[in-house]
């Protein structure tokens, strides 16, 4: 895995998750992926080749706190009645163009109608100020495609699922804990943002590692000054900041998502790192405060065997109710089951579904 430069290095700090995406729009890098994409056609901006197997249209809603969200909906061609529908979210700092929408767009393809959006203040979707991350409204941006999907003629809003990636595992977990609507939850190289920021993303975990209280209040206390540069007018700051340097297994994490996000692999101009004022709501998220309200929705948790964030689905599987699944994927990494379709466990999750939606 190659390594990054110590600009790179510095923006990626605190949250690989943080920055997952965009971080060469904030470091400066090739637009090649997306630039392959849109060739093959006028309209096609997803880092994935398109199918011919299903519809594809862009769709607009609105949340509960009056934000407009944008999203693909995918629909498998000549399809006859109400069909089961399953949201897709993306990982932190992404879009729909990436991770999400290859899910959505493979598991259309096995007979449902999905919808990858981007989440508030990302992306095409609306919100002031951007690049911003507000756990309570990403959480609410899941139910707000509740409300999108179930008024659609096509779907059967009683068979409604959810499938989170990275960070959107949790906020999906989030959802479903108080929107029983999300009948059945499958999440994937699940991340548990306030975690990562507390203990410091990516340390898998090394007790060693981890962030002790003096550092998480070194960055919280980083964060908060710069709320007061901001108010002031100056320049805006993405990622995790610079008062807590990567430990061993931070940086190898780090490491990780550079190799999605910051190559053609998975860069796409519309992801961006997500601001450093953000340090402080995020390390507040704690999505499995009430996992016991899923039940009896049913729950699965998939992993990659070498994951990094292989310890959050485990952790999430121990403390939630049945019926509960924790499927690992021999072999694979945490961001290899972003896009590697070899890896993905695309018949897990097509039986999860068929069986519980």
């Amino acid at each position: 895995m190659s390594r990054v430069g110590p600009q790179r290095r510095q923006i990626l700090m605190m949250g690989g998750a943080a920055v997952a995406a965009g971080s060469l729009a904030a470091a400066g890098g090739s637009t090649t992926a997306y630039a392959q994409t849109a060739q093959r056609g006028a309209k096609w901006d997803k880092t994935f080749p398109r199918s011919n197997k299903v519809d594809h249209k862009k769709v607009s809603f609105h949340n509960r706190l009056g934000i407009e969200l944008v999203a693909d909906l995918y629909s498998p061609k000549r399809l006859r009645g109400r069909a089961r529908a399953l949201i897709v979210g993306h990982p932190f700092g992404g879009v729909k163009e990436q991770t999400s929408g290859l899910y959505a767009q493979t598991m259309a393809e096995r007979g449902f109608v999905t919808l990858a959006f981007d989440a508030s203040y990302n992306g095409e979707s609306g919100g002031r100020p951007r690049h911003i991350a507000s756990l309570e409204t990403f959480v609410e941006d899941f139910s707000a495609a509740v409300d999108y999907l179930g008024t659609c003629r096509d779907v059967a809003r009683d068979r409604i699922g959810v499938i989170g990636v990275c960070a959107s595992g949790g906020f999906a977990l989030s959802a479903a804990q108080i929107d029983p609507r999300l009948k059945a939850v499958a999440t994937v190289s699940m991340y548990d943002m306030g975690r990562a920021y507390r203990d410091g993303q990516g340390y898998a975990p090394v007790p060693s590692e981890k962030n002790s209280v003096e550092e998480r209040k070194r960055a919280l206390a980083e964060a908060a000054e710069q709320r007061w540069a901001e108010f002031d007018g100056r320049k805006v700051r993405y990622g995790g900041g610079s008062a807590v340097p990567l430990k061993p297994s931070q940086q190898a994490a780090a490491d990780e998502f550079a190799e999605y996000y910051a190559t053609p692999r998975g860069q796409h101009p519309r992801s961006h790192p997500l601001t450093l004022t953000s340090l402080g709501a995020i390390a507040n998220f704690m999505p499995l405060a009430q996992i016991e309200l899923t039940a009896p929705r049913p729950l699965l948790f998939i992993a990659g065997e070498k994951a990094h964030s292989r310890y959050y689905s485990e952790d999430a599987y121990a403390q939630a109710p049945e019926p509960r699944e924790l499927h690992i994927v021999p072999g694979a990494g945490h961001v290899d089951l972003y896009d590697k379709v070899e890896l993905i466990p695309w018949g897990k999750l097509t039986s999860f579904f068929d069986k519980h939606l």
